[in-house]
């Protein structure tokens, strides 16, 4: 039987993330959202993993599940309760700052653990050079070279996956502080390196446009900052529910499908100046010679614009994927009010009671089962899996928006 994976998460020890996330939370969120294997996120933090070792037990190897499980939910029905627990997988992102090719580069990578063991030794050997304590996301001064191959000293099964790979600012290929290709960052340690994660602002036909990148598994992770937002991206695999196998399913490609933001939903997918206001296409950048028609800074270049400047094929075949609208988002398109209020709370719990979990609504649900419950929830359903939304791109560090087909104007 497939399942769902969200690899790529934070802790309430990360910058910017929501003091409410605990594992008991994510545990319950997970559930929800029919996310049955969860990244356990910053694992590097010394009192996040003092929390990993504590509440966590092994429930198939290399995976790890609550020691106190939570009572059966009465807001899910008795046939996803076998989902509603998820098992979590050893996660962290780290960032490194250092200089290479006369350049300072940002570069994020997600790594996963085999074990608590493993994770255990890597705290220890990064934490005789770096401040492991001072984020969930800690900045290492290192090479994505060197890294890679202390890591893999270390535990050969760890996983190095370079995160949001086309963001502007932190990333492999981002137009700020990144590389032209991921051999020029990984340099003799790139055979090692078996996927590469699009980020919210690019989708799977967009890295396939660069023919170097499709010898890599892609992979789709939420990066959430809060529980809600679990699942906004993942990953469907169909393989043996245990560290191995998910490694195996990375390294040789065998994902089934990948869950896509629009990627104009992501806020770094056009070029844009967020104190003007200013978003732009690509070739409308290219007219303004990459500044700002307002007050003439650069502009930052997103993700689309670095895809086209290292794009060598036009029609290429991707890495299956399926696009997907939060159910909130929806929630509040449809009842015409904001996604946090009480009246979505009402009708998206009604919705988790009566059909199952989010991702089941969203993915597979017949359409016809979401009408009895909601009528306008179900023409949205269904305008977002025929993809008639509008796509307001977002730049710059604003999200875009995607609007349905009925509200656009």
């Amino acid at each position: 039987m497939s399942f769902f994976a969200d690899f790529h998460i934070h802790s309430r020890y990360s910058r910017g993330t929501s003091p409410g996330l605990e594992l008991s939370t994510l545990s319950h969120w997970a559930g929800i959202k029919g996310i049955h294997v969860l990244g356990s996120g910053d694992f590097t933090h010394p009192l996040w993993f003092r929390s990993l070792e504590s509440s966590l037990r092994e429930a198939a190897p290399g995976l790890y599940a609550l020691k106190e499980s939570p009572l059966p939910s009465k807001r899910m029905p008795p046939r996803e309760q076998q989902w509603r627990q998820p098992l979590f997988i050893l996660s962290t992102e780290i960032s490194l700052i250092y200089k290479q090719g006369g350049r300072v580069r940002k570069v994020h990578l997600l790594v996963l653990a085999p074990e608590l063991e493993t994770a255990a030794k890597i705290n220890v050997a990064l934490g005789r050079r770096f401040n492991l304590a001072a984020d969930g996301r800690p900045i290492l001064g290192a090479s994505a070279r060197d890294i890679t191959s202390d890591l893999l000293a270390l535990d050969d099964r760890v996983l190095v996956i370079p995160a949001h790979i086309w963001t502007p600012w932190f990333s492999l290929l981002g137009s700020r502080s990144g590389f032209d290709s991921l051999e020029e960052c990984f340099a003799d340690c790139s055979p090692f390196i078996h996927a590469v994660e699009t980020g919210l602002s690019a989708d799977p036909p967009m890295l396939a446009r660069v023919s170097s990148l499709r010898r890599y598994t892609v992979l789709s992770n939420s990066d959430a900052h809060s529980a809600q937002n679990l699942g906004r991206e993942a990953n469907e695999l169909d393989c043996p529910l245990a560290y191995d196998g998910i490694a195996r399913a990375i390294r040789e490609k065998r994902i089934v499908r990948t869950i896509e933001f629009f990627p104009e939903e992501g806020k770094y997918h056009h070029d844009g100046h967020r104190a003007c206001g200013v978003s732009l296409s690509p070739p409308e950048t290219r007219k303004v010679r990459g500044r700002c028609p307002v007050c003439s800074k650069p502009l930052t270049l997103g993700v689309l614009h670095r895809v086209e400047e290292l794009a060598d094929s036009d029609a290429p075949d991707a890495a299956p994927f399926t696009y997907q609208v939060p159910l909130r988002q929806l929630l509040g398109q449809v009842l015409h009010c904001g996604e946090s209020t009480k009246k979505v709370d009402r009708l998206y719990l009604t919705l988790i009671e009566r059909l199952g979990t989010e991702f089941h609504i969203l993915q597979s649900a017949p359409v016809a089962a979401i009408a009895a419950v909601h009528e306008g929830l179900a023409a949205a359903v269904q305008a977002v899996r025929e993809r008639r939304v509008r796509r307001l791109p977002g730049y710059d560090g604003v999200y875009g928006k995607i609007v349905l087909a009925a509200e656009a104007h």
